[in-house]
């Protein structure tokens, strides 16, 4: 903690990152002097400049701070990035995001989310669910949580919810009172190499626990069994052989209805206004978190009630009687076939147009064939070409690739002026955008495109 108390001045390098603008936010509400760097203006970065965070858009060591007491950098930023370079050679303190992330927790009670998909839900619901409650904590999260429209909050309380990443092993720096495993499925093998060494790394992150601290797992994980702890809790959509799970499930005015059920309890009648059916599970790990808290039954249903999801996280950008337009983050196999699935839960009969970007060339080559298989659940679907994100282009692997291993006979790749030619044209009524690259810089013209006459 005293390594945080010394800093007055914070430079991040790729500040307009999901995980890198909330510690920026962390500590521009702590009165720190906050700058930093970016490839590219977005939303989001714009959104740190209107509180008073200075960025640049150029790498230039002539425009960086050298008065700095820190320099925060993500994993996806090139080691020969100049600034970077110059931050290192020059003897300043140059740390990663985990690194920070460690340093405000050492002294917190900590409720740390993290699987391989689901986390940015569950935390953002738990986070939710302590703050409507009036329980309170403090957020770092993977997405923007839509009912407060940013990423990070603080609170008086000593409670930090986290979202674990497991990118870079990033999260085996935190130590939780209570941690969360949504999935434990192969993704990031660049850094892994293996389906196996995803699994151990889950395994270590449970053993972070604190003395007495509670996990809560998800059921029926692979190797599930070695998940170890004081408190130990199983949560599921609907197996009655977890300790917590839901029942009684039904679609009312477009939202779910369900009860949450526990051998010692029951929550009755939740209504979470947030689609996908996958959501519903999320929604039980997470109310599983708050009763372990000792939070009132009434609370949590009124918390969840209030819940309006998670920007790209099955937002809905369009919704009216012609055209439905759902905007998602999904970029893995398993996230494509839970938003498949939760879609046509709510609109059965229609037929599902998808749009999909692949995220890394390393990932669309590790599973392209299951990519095929979760892409052939929509009834048409469109590729747009790789984002290649931190990634150099790898030889034979592109968008084709996943393709060419597909059944469903509508299927094709578009570039993205080809894709707004073809929306114009076709006018989709039930159409879905995902990915984790820039697709959702092209849902604000798809949406345009499909309101015009």
């Amino acid at each position: 903690m005293s390594k945080l108390n010394d800093i007055r001045k914070i430079y991040f390098i790729g500040i307009g990152g999901i995980g890198m603008s909330a510690l920026a936010r962390y500590f521009k509400a702590k009165g720190v002097a906050v700058s930093g760097y970016d490839r590219t203006s977005t939303p989001l970065t714009r959104e740190l400049e209107a509180s008073g965070i200075t960025i640049h858009y150029e790498e230039r060591v002539d425009l960086v701070p050298k008065d700095v007491d820190a320099v925060v950098y993500t994993p996806a930023i090139p080691a020969q990035h100049a600034e970077l370079v110059f931050y290192r050679e020059n003897g300043y303190t140059v740390v990663k995001r985990s690194d920070v992330l460690q340093w405000i927790t050492e002294g917190s009670f900590n409720i740390c989310v993290g699987g391989t998909h689901g986390k940015t839900t569950v935390t953002s619901m738990t986070a939710h669910l302590l703050r409507h409650t009036g329980y309170g904590c403090n957020a770092f999260l993977g997405g923007i949580a839509a009912n407060y429209h940013t990423n990070f909050w603080s609170s008086e309380k000593n409670v930090v919810v986290v979202e674990a990443d497991e990118y870079d092993r990033s999260f085996l720096k935190l130590v939780p009172d209570v941690a969360v495993i949504t999935a434990m499925d192969p993704d990031h093998l660049d850094i892994y190499g293996t389906p196996e060494e995803v699994v151990n790394a889950f395994i270590q992150f449970s053993q972070k626990l604190k003395p007495g601290g509670c996990l809560i797992a998800k059921y029926d994980l692979e190797r599930g069994e070695e998940l170890t702890a004081a408190n130990l809790y199983t949560y599921s959509f609907e197996d009655t052989r977890a300790d917590v799970y839901a029942a009684n499930r039904k679609v009312l005015n477009g939202s779910y209805v369900f009860d949450v059920v526990s051998q010692n309890w029951t929550i009755p009648n939740v209504v979470l206004h947030m689609g996908g059916l996958h959501n519903i599970e999320n929604c039980v790990a997470a109310i599983t978190v708050a009763k372990h808290l000792g939070i009132d039954d009434d609370k949590i249903k009124a918390a969840v009630a209030d819940f309006k999801g998670v920007r790209r996280r099955f937002e809905y950008a369009l919704k009216t009687e012609d055209h439905v337009l759902i905007d998602d983050y999904a970029h893995h196999p398993e996230e494509l076939r839970a938003l498949i699935t939760g879609v046509k839960s709510i609109f059965p009969g229609e037929k599902l147009t998808l749009v999909f970007q692949p995220h890394l060339f390393s990932r669309t080559n590790d599973l392209a064939n299951e990519f095929a298989l979760s892409l052939d659940m929509a009834d048409e679907v469109i590729l747009l070409p790789i984002y290649p994100a931190r990634e150099l282009p790898m030889r034979g692997v592109s968008s084709e690739l996943v393709m060419s291993k597909m059944t469903v006979a509508k299927r094709q790749v578009l570039d993205k002026e080809e894709l707004k030619s073809w929306v114009a044209v076709n006018k989709p009524r039930l159409l879905v955008m995902a990915g984790a690259g820039d697709i959702d810089a092209m849902v604000q013209p798809v949406k345009e495109l499909l309101l015009k006459g």
